[in-house]
């Protein structure tokens, strides 16, 4: 483990995050656990999948 980690860890537990600030990213991970189960149930649209192969490569 990386020792500045443990530097980010010792400012965490001086100045926490707000209130606020945990909603939000708990929020996100919601909508991205929500957008992971529509897409494994549903299905992806077929209008959102591209069609063709890679671009190649310029050197």
């Amino acid at each position: 483990m990386n020792p500045i980690w443990f530097v980010r860890m010792w400012r965490w537990a001086k100045n926490p995050p707000s209130e606020a600030r945990v909603r939000l990213v708990l929020g996100v991970i919601l909508l991205c656990l929500v957008l992971v189960a529509v897409e494994r149930w549903v299905g992806w649209p077929d209008w959102l999948t591209t069609q063709g192969g890679a671009r190649p490569i310029r050197p």
